[in-house]
């Protein structure tokens, strides 16, 4: 797989997955042996919104159930994540991009965490492409809606090759 990326996209593809990869941080186990052995960590949901939606709860009507699936699988969530990240910031250049496979649904998977944590932050509804047309360019939230929609771009395309 194949991408090209000029300086400036290649530039803002960094930049937002290296933002995401700060928020991301490794997961914390408990202090017992085990736990750290298995992963096992905290049960408390994320009070930061994004942090929110890229670990959301894994029972909407089970506030315990939740907790407990969270505190089993949430270390090996981030470390995931953190993984993906790393991987888009290492291969991300400007020029021709040449993926593996796994490095391409590494990518998939890092674009739809910066996604997911932009479109929390801009509040992002599924009338986006309206606004975003309405929108003047002299807007301020112009630029981040064109990154927004420029990453569903990547994606999408990225999606395409692969499938």
């Amino acid at each position: 797989m194949t991408i090209l990326l000029d300086a400036g996209e290649a530039s803002i593809l960094r930049s937002l997955v290296a933002q995401v990869l700060g928020l991301v941080e490794p997961g914390s186990t408990g202090e017992d042996p085990l736990e750290r052995a298995l992963g096992i960590g905290a049960a408390e949901q994320p009070s930061d919104p994004v942090l929110a939606r890229l670990f959301p709860s894994a029972y909407a009507d089970d506030d315990e159930a939740s907790a407990e699936f969270r505190r089993y699988t949430e270390a090996t969530l981030r470390e995931g994540k953190r993984a993906d990240a790393e991987i888009l910031l290492k291969t991300a250049e400007q020029g021709m991009v040449h993926l593996t496979a796994e490095q391409a649904q590494a990518w998939l998977r890092a674009l739809n965490d910066v996604r997911l944590a932009l479109g929390v932050r801009l509040e992002v509804t599924e009338e986006i492409h309206e606004e975003l047309a309405e929108m003047a360019e002299d807007d301020p939230r112009y630029p981040a809606y064109v990154t927004y929609d420029w990453l569903t771009y990547l994606q999408d395309t990225l999606v395409r090759a692969l499938w």
